[in-house]
């Protein structure tokens, strides 16, 4: 299971500019801030054919010259399970996260199905996913009885919960990436046997100028 939310995107307008600075051709370019819906106070920044045809040959002249891929980007919130994130910690270069605490907050609310990811499971594996929810429960109760009591006991039941914790339990992040990230990750991950790289694949190949800037390429996106 995944879930992407929020999701932003900016920085088009001075990657475009430095795109354009090795030759000096910010007179070709036509690109601009435009009326969003007929609104007088929101805007959005158009991009040009010009700049959308430079744009995609620089990409398609390699890594080396496509640089304004990494002043372009895009945030966004993703819940997915710890064994999804575990994949996606690879892409550390040019990303930066911000996750809900599994240290600090675990304990913040009762265990339920919906926490985790178990589409996939048959009955009898369900079965002993709700085992251990039950169990997780108990120790959490254990947990906050402690301390509120301030026993030191507590401690001992915080480690019960979190050496327990299947890597189905979903966590939600912030991410932050760049355009060169998210192309690397469509070329790289694009039918994966995990739904959530392929569900994110599909979210990334329809964020903003993505297909127009990558295509005809022998990876296209």
């Amino acid at each position: 299971m995944i879930k992407i939310e929020q999701i932003e995107c900016w920085g088009y307008e001075h990657a475009i500019r430095g795109m354009r600075n090795p030759m000096n051709s910010w007179d070709k370019s036509d690109s601009k801030w435009v009326p969003y819906l007929q609104s007088t106070e929101l805007r959005i920044y158009s991009i040009g054919k010009n700049d959308l045809e430079l744009m995609n040959k620089l990409y398609n002249a390699g890594t080396e010259h496509r640089k304004f891929l990494r002043q372009i980007f895009v945030s966004m919130d993703i819940t997915a399970p710890l064994y999804w994130w575990k994949e996606f910690d690879t892409y550390k270069i040019g990303t930066v996260s911000n996750s809900c605490s599994t240290m600090h907050k675990i304990t913040a609310k009762p265990f339920d199905a919906e926490d985790f990811s178990a589409e996939h499971l048959d009955a009898g594996c369900f079965d002993i996913l709700l085992n251990l929810i039950t169990e997780l429960n108990y120790h959490r109760s254990c947990y906050l009885d402690y301390r509120a009591r301030g026993s030191e006991s507590q401690k001992d039941e915080w480690w019960q919960i979190i050496q327990l914790l299947p890597s189905s339990y979903n966590q939600k992040r912030t991410i932050t990436m760049n355009y060169e990230n998210v192309v690397s990750i469509i070329n790289q991950r694009e039918g994966h046997k995990l739904d959530e790289w392929n569900d994110l694949v599909k979210t990334f190949k329809n964020l903003p100028y993505i297909s127009e800037i990558t295509k005809n390429n022998t990876q296209e996106v």
